[in-house]
């Protein structure tokens, strides 16, 4: 059987950073960072990204990515199984943290990643707006069912995959996952609250100096938290309304992260530390 994991998922903002980090405080573990923007290098305020206080309990598979180049659940699936072996093999307990869905599915359920398409045939395909990459999925006749439509990086592959889906197997043995459940109005609050506290922290100048640097076309910059800013240095959006913007992002972002971990059966709800700290004991113990 597969030495230990633990596994804190939940929507952003719901705390499942500091709980995880408190954790690996008590419990001896490390962090293994599951989300498809905080793997950027140079994306730090926008991202809610740990302090360098925090790291000092190691956070793994943090800025590992450059932003121009693109990154994928297949790379991140590779990297984090052999961080989480690294990790079991120093005696010590991988705690896997993140609101990224398929990240997380791909190292608990081992999803077998189809191979990537023709360099070629990809760069034609970036080079096509959203709606012309969607019209060339509905024309090929392929399920759009279960893929996030907005998200043209999904599109390209299930054209490249001729529709083909990874392959999933049944939950990793001797895994814990915790869900950590945050009532709505007190999501929305924490949401508000970290947004202004990323304006007071430079977000606005992170984002101008990142796209003087890469321009608004690379994927990150399409981030919650970076892509509503270009109308605000355009000069057509006021900060007022780019904060709310940014909020209003956030939360549909939570909306969808609930939707994709409530269909995980294996997922153990909790709404206190208390609770949370109980259950990682009992399974640490057994």
């Amino acid at each position: 059987m597969n030495s230990a994991l633990v596994v804190i998922v939940g929507e952003t903002a719901s705390g499942k950073s500091a709980l995880a980090l408190e954790l690996a405080k008590k419990f001896n573990g490390e962090l293994v960072c599951a989300d498809s923007w905080t793997v950027y290098k140079g994306f730090d305020v926008g991202t809610a990204k740990p302090s360098k206080i925090e790291q000092q309990i190691p956070h793994h598979l943090l800025d590992i990515a450059d932003p121009d180049q693109g990154f994928s659940a297949a790379e991140f699936k590779r990297q984090a199984s052999k961080v989480i072996e690294d990790i079991i093999s120093r005696g010590k307990i991988p705690i896997l943290v993140g609101g990224t869905g398929l990240y997380i599915d791909s190292v608990i359920f081992d999803y077998g990643f189809l191979p990537a398409g023709p360099k070629d045939r990809r760069q034609e395909l970036d080079k096509l707006s959203l709606e012309e990459v969607t019209e060339l999925v509905r024309k090929a006749g392929l399920s759009l069912e279960g893929i996030d439509q907005r998200n043209k990086r999904r599109l390209i592959r299930l054209l490249e995959s001729n529709g083909q889906r990874p392959t999933k197997q049944d939950l990793r043995p001797n895994t814990l996952i915790i869900g950590v459940s945050v009532p709505k109005d007190e999501l929305e609050a924490r949401i508000s609250a970290r947004v202004d506290r990323m304006i007071d922290q430079g977000l606005e100048q992170e984002v101008r100096s990142l796209a003087d640097r890469y321009g608004w076309q690379i994927e990150p910059m399409k981030g919650i938290g970076y892509r509503e800013w270009q109308d605000y240095l355009n000069g057509t959006k006021t900060l007022a309304e780019t904060r709310e913007r940014i909020i209003r992002g956030s939360m549909q972002l939570a909306k969808k992260q609930r939707t994709w971990f409530k269909r995980n059966k294996y997922i153990q709800w909790r709404t206190n530390r208390y609770q949370i700290v109980a259950s990682v004991t009992t399974f640490l113990n057994k």
